[in-house]
């Protein structure tokens, strides 16, 4: 029981640290606005919100989707913001008939338009459905973010922005994107629908 309540302490602990090293670093914490005032732009001219990821980060994806299409802290007409895998059939349809590396890029090349933000999301910033995703928003004059760990891995050098925790222990970078998520829809519907 003590060991388990230490392990428990121990990583409530971990969680607060890669927090107070995320508001040390100003250039994330700028990095994060510039996040929030292209989302804030992209709305105002009609535009859309994509996420995507795998696993924990695609649940990620769909929950900062919801907060924005649904509603975060008041009532307020919905925003545009899909996580696209969440239509099973296209999913399965194109990781069969194509691949699984294809499966957003594909849905981005139908759906996306100049203007409009993706964001992707991966703890190692290494998985290729997300990078050739975010590749295929760039060729659309899309303006593309990417949700990883410490070092960024290949998205850091595709995303227009990069929001990379601090930390290379993948709970605690998801604990964090989620952070940074509500944050996002906080501020985005603030903005948009001042009380």
């Amino acid at each position: 029981m003590k060991d388990m309540l230490e392990i428990i302490k121990s990583r409530i602990k971990r969680s607060i640290d890669v927090k107070q090293s995320m508001i040390d670093d100003d250039r994330l914490l700028d990095k994060i606005y510039v996040v929030v005032s292209k989302i804030i732009e992209t709305y105002k001219n009609g535009g859309k919100v994509f996420l995507c990821g795998n696993g924990g980060s695609a649940a990620d994806a769909q929950h900062i989707a919801a907060e924005l299409s649904g509603r975060f802290y008041y009532d307020r007409p919905p925003l545009y913001a899909e996580a696209l895998h969440t239509n099973t059939s296209y999913i399965t349809a194109v990781a069969n008939d194509y691949s699984y590396d294809d499966i957003y890029a594909r849905y981005i090349k139908a759906a996306g338009n100049s203007g409009d933000v993706l964001i992707g999301i991966s703890t190692s910033g290494n998985s290729q459905n997300v990078i050739n995703a975010l590749k295929q928003a760039n060729d659309k004059d899309m303006f593309t973010v990417a949700f990883t760990g410490a070092n960024g891995g290949k998205m850091k050098n595709i995303a227009n922005i990069l929001i990379n925790i601090p930390s290379l222990d993948t709970p605690r970078i998801q604990e964090a994107h989620i952070l940074v998520g509500h944050i996002i829809c906080e501020l985005v519907e603030a903005s948009l629908f001042p009380k």
